[in-house]
């Protein structure tokens, strides 16, 4: 199953609580509050989303965490590679951590490469701005149809926000 960890899940949720508040230094006993982590988790994920460039802190009395960029250019794939590393669903593919064994005998050869560029060329395309509004993933309908596209992307959103709290 390809599956993101729950870091990622709770990067996004970070990245969400700095959108909802631009322009203010928040601090990590903050951000883990309004994201409902524990302050570990969530000092853990700040401290890879500033490795990463996504997330800019500031020290002092005022200080505490900004998002480094707008969300409309930050990527999903920014923020799965500052979590979970490079995109590499198999050994094989460019950016893989480990060699792959098989690589001799392997009738693939690097055919995986393109399935692996097609998942990162999705994540890359939608911004965090297009999550935090999901009615931005999809063009107005030519149509008069917008409330209802609307009304039914939200109902996807809550079935999959519901399906994702039970695991």
């Amino acid at each position: 199953m390809l599956r993101l960890n729950r870091l990622t899940d709770y990067a996004i949720l970070v990245l969400g609580v700095l959108h909802s508040r631009q322009h203010v230094w928040l601090s990590s006993v903050q951000i883990a509050e309004s994201a409902q982590l524990t302050q570990a988790t969530a000092a853990k994920v700040i401290k890879a989303l500033v490795a990463a460039g996504l997330v800019q802190t500031h020290r002092g009395t005022r200080g505490g965490c900004q998002l480094a960029r707008p969300v409309s250019q930050i990527s999903i794939a920014e923020v799965v590679e500052a979590i979970e590393g490079p995109i590499a669903l198999t050994a094989c593919v460019d950016g893989a951590e480990e060699p792959c064994s098989v690589q001799k005998g392997c009738f693939m050869g690097g055919n995986w490469n393109r399935v692996n560029n097609a998942l990162r060329g999705a994540l890359l395309s939608v911004s965090l701005a297009d999550l935090f509004d999901p009615a931005n993933l999809f063009p107005e309908p030519a149509s008069g149809q917008t409330a209802r596209l609307r009304q039914q992307t939200h109902d996807q959103m809550l079935k999959v926000r519901a399906y994702g709290s039970d695991s």
